[in-house]
């Protein structure tokens, strides 16, 4: 354990650096966490780092995960109705299909195309974190990570941005805009953001419906997990029992914590420390793969990738929009 402390520790104070300008200049924590980890590259390289910042990477990450699990509650979903909710669902799980067929169309690995497609489609730049937790790793899967972390962020800005601007110009409703802007932007923060750049209701309407999406983080990871088991043949050597679960102990962790606050088990007072503990778990995990990126080797990345996470978030306002104008 003593080895891990001087990378733990980087990581740390890139991710205090990242909340302190978040907070008093504005603009996405996880974004700056990214940026500056990248500005220490060289640390993952170092003998005295390079333990502690890919324990960061890995099981940090796993442990911020899980306990986003707190800040799911079953009930406030319910109010959004069986047809919306349907809809949402499906709009997801065909939003990570689509990434995977678009990626194998454009050349591109499954593995981007199920990072990219989780990402836009569930909940950003987490969602890109916890899938990539469970894929096959192979000596692209930090760029991979880290270039859908960025593309997703960037999208998610942007589409802030634009979509209060598309909704009041085709004239939705409060909650109409609602779900669309809870159904089709990538971070919760964005959403929470155009919504209420809209209205009220939009805003409570929208935080809602990106819960919905938000829930669907642990059955969409577990679906990709026995999804690559399945395919690439994979079977556990480890004689230790959690190692020979078919199902990750942080997704574990994930539903049995989300179930427990669902039931009202958790004070408000412990879901909102689980719910901070997981945002500095994700926050240190982000400068720990900026510090394991090698910014040459995402620029490689090419155009194509860029171009898929565009289409996916297009496919997505489109299923969702093409829904709203007959619902309505």
């Amino acid at each position: 354990m003593q080895r891990l402390w001087p990378g733990l520790l980087t990581a740390i104070t890139i991710a205090m650096a990242a909340v302190f300008v978040s907070d008093h200049y504005g603009g996405p924590t996880l974004l700056y966490a990214l940026l500056l980890g990248i500005a220490f590259n060289f640390l993952a390289q170092e003998p005295r780092t390079a333990p502690g910042v890919e324990f960061s990477a890995r099981q940090v990450l796993r442990v911020g995960v899980a306990l986003l699990g707190a800040r799911i509650g079953l009930e406030q979903i319910g109010t959004l109705g069986a047809d919306v909710i349907g809809v949402v669902v499906a709009t997801v799980i065909a939003t990570v299909i689509f990434g995977r067929i678009l990626a194998a169309a454009f050349g591109l690995s499954r593995r981007q195309g199920v990072l990219t497609g989780g990402a836009v489609g569930i909940c950003g730049a987490s969602a890109a974190l916890a899938i990539a937790a469970v894929l096959p790793r192979d000596e692209h899967a930090e760029r991979d990570t880290l270039f859908a972390i960025v593309g997703v962020t960037t999208l998610g800005t942007l589409t802030m941005i634009l979509y209060p601007v598309i909704v009041a110009a085709i004239g939705l409703d409060g909650v109409s805009a609602g779900i669309f802007l809870g159904a089709t932007i990538h971070d919760v923060a964005q959403v929470v953001g155009a919504g209420y750049m809209v209205s009220g209701t939009a805003g409570d309407t929208a935080t809602v419906t990106k819960l919905l999406r938000v829930a669907m983080l642990a059955p969409m990871v577990l679906a990709i997990a026995l999804f690559f088991r399945r395919e690439t043949g994979q079977r556990a050597v480890d004689v230790r029992w959690w190692r020979r679960l078919p199902v990750p102990l942080f997704l574990l962790a994930f539903i049995v914590i989300a179930g427990l606050n669902s039931l009202g088990l958790l004070s408000s007072a412990v879901a909102g420390g689980a719910t901070e503990v997981s945002r500095w778990c994700l926050i240190c995990a982000i400068a720990a793969i900026g510090m394991k990126t090698d910014l040459r080797e995402l620029a490689r990345v090419g155009w194509l990738a860029v171009a898929l996470m565009v289409a996916e978030t297009l496919f997505m306002a489109a299923i969702v929009l093409g829904f709203l104008v007959t619902w309505q």
